[in-house]
């Protein structure tokens, strides 16, 4: 999969085109994204923290992978595809919810997604990829609620904008 490339959209989800990610994030066109999130049986939110070596948001706790589907690929694939090449990790995935938003990063880059969000239930210990993610922790919803609060700078624009939703979504899935 060459990943270099991400997929152009409007508002609406429909394709618009193909450009290189870092121009896209340069210029900040509004392209397919993915947020994979992981809660054990447990019910602990499984975070990485991101790589140093990353583009953007480096050292930044977040949800348990996030990518951009390849050219081709569908936001499902890329999800399983990203959760076993970042963490290692394998759950059955459903989509939850997309949303838009568009922040400013570091290192004169934007983030401006149209963000399909994953959720999943899985024990699998994280195998991390240490060229994509630095630590990983299991961690209740309480506690990323007080962090949160406390310092919410040390996590991910994204994942500020829809922990709570996220969380929302869960309730739903353990409670059927």
């Amino acid at each position: 999969m060459d990943e270099s490339f991400v997929i152009l959209v409007d508002e609406n989800d429909h394709e618009t085109g193909v450009l290189e990610k870092l121009e896209v994030h340069r210029k900040a066109l509004l392209h397919r994204a993915l947020s994979v999130f992981i809660i054990n049986s447990h019910g602990e939110w499984i975070l990485q923290r991101r790589a140093l070596n990353k583009y953007h948001s480096t050292g930044l706790w977040t949800n348990t992978c996030c990518s951009h589907p390849c050219p081709g690929e569908s936001c499902h694939e890329a999800a399983n595809r990203r959760l076993k090449e970042e963490m290692g990790m394998q759950s059955e995935l459903k989509e939850a919810f997309h949303f838009i938003y568009k922040e400013k990063m570091d290192n004169d880059l934007w983030e401006h997604e149209l963000d399909h969000v994953f959720i999943g239930i899985s024990d699998d210990l994280p195998l991390m990829n240490r060229s994509e993610v630095m630590e990983w922790r299991a961690v209740p919803f309480q506690e990323i609620e007080r962090e949160m609060h406390s310092n919410p700078a040390s996590f991910t624009a994204w994942f500020r904008h829809i922990y709570l939703h996220v969380n929302t979504c869960f309730a739903n899935v353990i409670g059927e």
